[in-house]
């Protein structure tokens, strides 16, 4: 379900493109979901990165707790989030297809350090192509934001489950798969513990 405050339609903007913040989970490694770390800085972070970084429009997927997204953003609730992160990216792969969008950048609420020119980067090297697929990597170590054109979304869609998200389908399409190098731009590590 997409919570959104009222906005102009842009469904037939062209070159639009949606980001999206996974921030649906509890956190449990962590210790609270962390959609709340830093007091919503993570969140602010992860928002920016896609907004500035070249989407369109930017939302947040929540579940686990609820919150105010941050300035410029929208929710999207994952009712069935306890269901795995297979299960937030079907919803927002699902969301983000009926906008009519060109395609979907799929960011992390739990890696702090990577910013808009991470996204600028990936978006200019797969051109925002309807047919294009592409992730940042980090010294070689694959990690988000991840694009995917909209041509793409019925696959995702169809082989998310559990804890998988859109890994396999990127490993089924090794061949068309865009690596974007980054580490030059930020870690990219997931921050899994306090501290």
């Amino acid at each position: 379900m997409i919570v959104e405050p009222s906005v102009p339609d842009r469904r037939r903007e062209r070159g639009r493109l949606v980001g999206v913040v996974l921030a649906a989970g509890a956190g449990s490694r962590f210790g609270a979901p962390k959609i709340v770390a830093e007091d919503g800085d993570w969140l602010r972070r992860s928002v920016d990165a896609l907004a500035r970084g070249g989407c369109s429009d930017v939302y947040v997927a929540m579940g686990a707790r609820i919150v105010d997204p941050p300035e410029g953003a929208s929710a999207i609730i994952v009712p069935d989030w306890r269901s795995g992160l297979g299960e937030t990216v079907r919803v927002v792969a699902t969301a983000v297809r009926d906008l009519d969008a060109d395609g979907m950048v799929l960011h992390v609420v739990d890696t702090p350090d990577v910013g808009p020119d991470v996204t600028n980067r990936l978006l200019a090297a797969v051109g925002r192509r309807r047919d294009g697929i592409a992730r940042a990597v980090f010294d070689g170590r694959p990690g988000h934001p991840v694009y995917l054109g909209t041509d793409h979304l019925d696959g995702v869609i169809a082989t998310v489950t559990g804890d998988m998200g859109a890994q396999p389908y990127l490993a089924a399409h090794r061949a068309d798969l865009l690596l974007v190098e980054c580490g030059d731009l930020a870690n990219g590590r997931d921050r899994d513990t306090p501290g």
